[in-house]
């Protein structure tokens, strides 16, 4: 049994099957992506307990009884999260690919750290590579939405 986004699912897989894996096949969750397949991109990240996690090398068995939380939970009743919509109102994105990681880092962080300061963005979005180049607006989109979650 996995939880993802509040719901349960009775799965098939092996438990050496990587999460990633199950929530883009099995339930079509497209999310997190595959990046570098080794946990160092950030661009598969997820959040398990409201932890960020990388969903590439996190094996299926390790999940546990554990709540996934993939890009596509965030959202509630047709309205974006406050980081998504931080990250739209300051035109944080440019391709997309690490959007997944970039949010699902700065929801981790802001529950931790409400109000973070920019050395604590830099730190806890530093496991995650962007190569468009947006990282001044991906650290203003972090102050954004902890604005927003006020």
């Amino acid at each position: 049994m996995l939880r993802v986004n509040g719901r349960s699912h009775e799965l098939a897989a092996e438990p050496h099957v990587p999460l990633l894996q199950v929530l883009r096949n099995d339930l079509q969750l497209n999310g997190p992506k595959f990046g570098c397949g080794l946990g160092e991109c950030g661009a598969c990240a997820v959040l398990l307990d409201g932890v960020a996690a990388r969903a590439c090398c996190t094996p299926l068995g390790g999940v546990g009884a554990r709540e996934v939380t993939t890009l596509e939970g965030l959202a509630a009743d047709g309205a974006l999260h406050a980081v998504q919509q931080a990250f739209v109102d300051t035109q944080a994105v440019q391709c997309g690919y690490c959007l997944n990681g970039m949010v699902m880092a700065t929801v981790a962080l802001l529950r931790s750290h409400p109000q973070p300061s920019d050395a604590q963005a830099r730190a806890a979005l530093s496991h995650n590579l962007c190569r468009c180049g947006t990282h001044l607006e991906i650290l203003a989109a972090v102050q954004r939405a902890a604005e927003l979650l006020k």
